[in-house]
């Protein structure tokens, strides 16, 4: 299966389909109020890129880079419809957002993720990240887990 990984236009009727899946997924899960969404306008603002893999042409995942003041970019919407899941592609995009932030010299990334996704947790986990407690201006719950990797200290991935 080949996958390819680019950066596109959150307006699209492919990508609307995923954060659509996603949010469904998610709500299945969590509270709606504990659920922290972005909307595919949200996703189009200037300060967020977002990474689409598509196989044979079809959006099968995502993920994006949300920035922030003081060198922090926040990983946000990732999601990998379940029929590809298991093939690597969280880690791939996870490692575009990385790459993207280290060329635009963020010193951190974080993330919020819900306390029910243990296959996130182990994407991020791979990817280098460690639980931390509550980032930038999410409320602590026992709904969300919290992950952190510093940039300045650690290696870029494996390409």
């Amino acid at each position: 299966m080949e996958i390819s990984i680019g950066i596109e236009n959150p307006l699209t009727d492919g990508v609307r389909t995923l954060i659509a899946e996603l949010n469904a997924a998610l709500l299945a899960l969590t509270p709606p109020q504990f659920c922290f969404h972005m909307s595919v306008e949200e996703m189009a603002e200037p300060h967020t890129t977002v990474f689409v893999a598509r196989a044979a042409g079809q959006a099968v995942a995502c993920g994006a880079l949300r920035r922030h003041a003081d060198g922090v970019g926040e990983v946000k919407r990732m999601y990998t419809k379940p029929a590809f899941q298991g093939h690597g592609i969280g880690g791939k995009i996870l490692a575009e957002v990385e790459s993207t932030a280290r060329r635009e010299g963020f010193t951190r990334l974080v993330l919020e993720t819900g306390d029910r996704h243990p296959a996130a947790w182990r994407v991020y986990e791979r990817g280098g990240f460690h639980r931390c407690g509550p980032v930038l201006d999410y409320p602590e719950s026992n709904w969300s887990v919290f992950y952190q990797k510093d940039l300045a200290m650690s290696r870029a991935p494996a390409a």
